[in-house]
């Protein structure tokens, strides 16, 4: 076997661990990723399966870092190519919610069911999924600044108390889905997002 084979064979041997990971953690949360269930899964060995990560937290911090690749693809990555601004804003929006709504991740949203899991927590899974909601506030906040100075937006628009709203109704969204199955929730959601969302 070529050094170039064995290196393509190792990296998708990592996405396939990462990928099941990922489903797992989606509805059982990180804590039921454990190193002898994805060996019997994936049919590898404990030592085989180590070997691509080197530790539990490092396989954690692995699957938080799949799970923001998935994410950034399925939303921001959706609507690279809409106006900044409130387009972009409602854009993003409309994509997240499609996000939920399709089931892309079994468990629906992994980081509402990460952060619940690890927000009580000290150490570096809390670190990396608390690093990763602030950068998404971040963007959100630029859009919303960027709809305000467009006046698309009133400019007594709150912008923490928006990004507050607008998680709010991302959560009850993922909520409705995952732990009632109503099928209306996505319909709510937008809803609630059009009347946010309009000057």
């Amino acid at each position: 076997m070529s050094p170039r084979r064995s290196v393509a064979d190792t990296l998708e041997t990592r996405q396939r661990i990462l990928d099941h990971s990922l489903a797992i953690a989606s509805a059982e949360g990180l804590e039921g990723l454990t190193i002898g269930r994805l060996a019997t899964e994936l049919e590898m060995s404990k030592a085989g399966l180590l070997g691509h990560f080197g530790t539990k937290e490092a396989l954690q911090l692995a699957v938080v870092d799949q799970a923001a690749a998935v994410f950034l693809r399925e939303v921001p990555g959706k609507v690279e190519q809409m106006p900044s601004g409130l387009p972009r804003l409602r854009a993003v929006c409309e994509a997240w919610v499609s996000y939920l709504e399709r089931n892309v991740l079994p468990g629906g949203c992994f980081f509402t069911a990460a952060t619940t899991e690890f927000d009580g927590r000290s150490g570096r899974v809390r670190d990396a999924l608390a690093g990763m909601n602030a950068l998404w506030r971040r963007d959100l906040r630029i859009h919303i600044r960027r709809a305000v100075s467009d006046d698309d937006l009133p400019r007594s628009t709150d912008v923490e108390q928006l990004i507050f709203e607008l998680l709010g109704i991302m959560l009850a969204l993922n909520h409705f889905l995952q732990l009632e199955h109503d099928n209306a929730a996505p319909a709510r959601a937008r809803q609630a997002l059009k009347r946010l969302l309009t000057n």
